[in-house]
């Protein structure tokens, strides 16, 4: 079930939630009845950042609840405090009383809602909590909200499913069934039909699997500005013939995380009804091994006719990607946009927090970074650094897929993938994680957006879109 503000006409009945920063809670509950004053005095409340209690009346019901919101010092190092609310309070119906600033109420009501997400679809027999409902607070766009937390929980669904039922045709039938939601057009090329077609990489890259490559591509909307989403969807990652450590491959169903980001992006667009015109590649593949797998050496040539030395099989993200780009490009977009689970090397320069984007377009990266603050979507921008372009070209074939030195790799495999898009005017490429390692507040360990709510309303600037 999708996560929901209550209805708002259930607000007589709704429980009062205040939420009291460390150093107000004395003073506030000297101005309350005598049972709630002595509950809070008894139970310690002090306004501990993210600290819940509910307060009963003279009956013995709940009567009101409170939630510590810390100091702004504090809730500055991490975001959705309001989620602790959620996952702490009774079940109910809950509406903000008091002591929610304006300019924090949109990604604090975020939280609440993402804060319901569960993955339990192969769990059995544990009974579900019932959640606490929230009345969206007064001023926040609660239809888009809503629509954010959709994408976000879909989000997720994605990239936490094993890769025993998330393979490529798996990936197809999500985008089939996005497609069907919101009246796309929807087409695929699959296994050998790549090579008819001329995604050579596509179908190196994924021809060793048992489940077949292919490139999926849907197109919505009939007017405006069109956008070119391309998402990496490696659904499972062995690092084929450069195999890599158990340790390693452990966390490669998530190597489809860029697909399953765009996928949510693209729902947000066309659920809020953007006047553009879109179109999601996606080229969905496994990285196996097998007698006919691609192999260290081998020098392929690309859609665009660059050839490509392999010196490791397991950077195949950029060629699948490659491919993808090659085709977006030749449809002329105003702007094209990637998301993979690219680099280590992003992780070691950003942690697992931050999305890295690059993009020489000052317009879209300023759009972005005015925006991702306020939607709690935190992006970077990295440099497309031109002096480090000799670094991806080996002198044997036009370009390499994993030079040697390992010094910014990030950038080098931006550089490669910018060599795909440069037809088109304008490019950017995140380079994310898409995990949560640790659980935090709204974001349990598993699956995670990183970058669509900030595109969504870098997107609508960069567009002129009200």
């Amino acid at each position: 079930m999708m996560p929901r503000f209550a209805d708002p006409a259930t607000a007589d009945e709704a429980l009062p939630l205040f939420l009291l920063e460390e150093g107000a809670v004395t003073e506030w509950a000297a101005q309350q009845a005598d049972v709630a004053r002595r509950w809070i005095t008894a139970s310690g409340f002090d306004g501990t950042l993210g600290r819940c209690l509910a307060v009963p009346g003279a009956d013995g019901a709940p009567a009101l609840a409170l939630m510590g919101f810390g100091t702004q010092k504090k809730r500055a190092r991490g975001r959705f405090h309001l989620a602790a609310a959620a996952a702490g309070l009774p079940a109910g119906t809950y509406r903000i009383a008091g002591g929610l600033p304006a300019d924090e109420a949109e990604q604090e009501a975020l939280g609440w809602l993402l804060a319901s997400y569960r993955f339990d679809t192969y769990r059995g027999g544990d009974p579900k909590r019932s959640m606490p409902l929230l009345i969206a607070p007064e001023g926040v766009d609660a239809p888009r909200l809503e629509v954010l937390a959709e994408a976000e929980c879909m989000i997720r669904d994605l990239i936490n499913t094993p890769a025993n039922d998330m393979g490529p045709d798996a990936l197809e039938a999500a985008c089939l069934d996005l497609a069907h939601t919101h009246g796309a057009s929807l087409s695929v090329v699959r296994g050998e039909d790549l090579i008819e077609q001329n995604y050579p990489l596509i179908h190196a890259v994924g021809r060793a699997s048992s489940r077949a490559p292919r490139l999926i591509d849907m197109h919505w909307g009939e007017e405006g500005p069109l956008l070119t989403l391309v998402g990496k969807g490696v659904c499972f990652d062995t690092g084929g013939l450069n195999l890599k450590p158990g340790t390693s491959m452990g966390s490669m169903k998530k190597d489809m995380g860029g697909a399953a980001n765009v996928l949510g992006l693209a729902h947000m667009i066309m659920a809020l009804g953007l006047p553009l015109r879109l179109r999601v590649l996606i080229p969905a593949v496994e990285n196996c091994v097998s007698a006919n797998s691609f192999r260290p050496g081998d020098i392929l040539t690309s859609r665009a006719g660059l050839t490509v030395e392999i010196n490791n099989t397991d950077a195949e993200g950029r060629l699948v990607l490659a491919d993808a780009l090659t085709c977006g490009a030749e449809g002329a977009p105003d702007l094209m946009i990637s998301m993979a689970t690219l680099t280590g090397a992003a992780r070691v320069a950003m942690g697992p927090d931050i999305a890295p984007v690059f993009t020489d377009d000052d317009a879209l990266a300023g759009a972005l970074a005015q925006i991702a603050p306020q939607v709690a979507d935190p992006v970077w921008r990295m440099p497309f650094w031109d002096p480090y372009e000799g670094d991806i070209e080996p002198g044997i074939a036009d370009l390499d897929n994993a030079p040697n030195g390992g010094m910014g790799g990030a950038i080098t495999a931006a550089l490669f993938l910018r060599r795909f898009a440069r037809a088109a005017p304008r490019y950017a490429h995140f380079d994310i994680y898409a995990w949560q390692a640790k659980a935090a507040p709204a974001r349990p360990k598993g699956g995670l957006g990183q970058g669509p709510r900030a595109l969504l309303g870098a997107i609508e600037r960069v567009f002129d879109i009200a």
